[in-house]
């Protein structure tokens, strides 16, 4: 107890940084069933994973990983059916940051699609680590 009145500033500084890892590990990068730009790539060409863009049509158009199909997180849930044939592969959600994505991710989840994953950081972070994009 002595060495905590001693060293107040310490205490706080290591209780507010070990708090912030246990949010940050909480809260993840796309969750439990994330996947880093890497890891989906290696899901794409050693799995056939099939990739899910649930950014609006416009978005899509701008720039969305090769082979990507397009299916807008509004219409995701009455669209999943199209996705059932699919259940025995990966399946790669991908929007802009990754939240939308984390969003569809339990929509599919709820269709009983349990190979589904999030692209963490979305399209932006695909970009950011040069992976190819394909517009139009």
């Amino acid at each position: 107890m002595e060495f905590i009145k001693q060293n107040v500033f310490l205490v706080v500084i290591t209780v507010v940084s070990g708090a912030m890892l246990i949010a940050e590990f909480m809260r993840g990068r796309g969750g439990a069933s994330g996947v880093t730009p890497v890891e989906a790539t290696l899901l794409i060409n050693r799995e056939n994973a099939i990739v899910v863009d649930v950014r609006e049509a416009d978005e899509f158009a701008s720039g969305h990983l090769p082979n990507a199909r397009n299916i807008p997180l509004g219409e995701l849930a009455k669209r999943a059916g199209e996705l059932a044939k699919f259940k025995n592969k990966p399946i790669i959600l991908v929007c802009q940051s990754g939240a939308r994505s984390n969003s569809a991710l339990s929509t599919l989840k709820a269709a009983g699609i349990e190979k589904a994953y999030n692209l963490s950081g979305g399209i932006a972070l695909w970009r950011k680590d040069n992976h190819p994009v394909v517009k139009g």
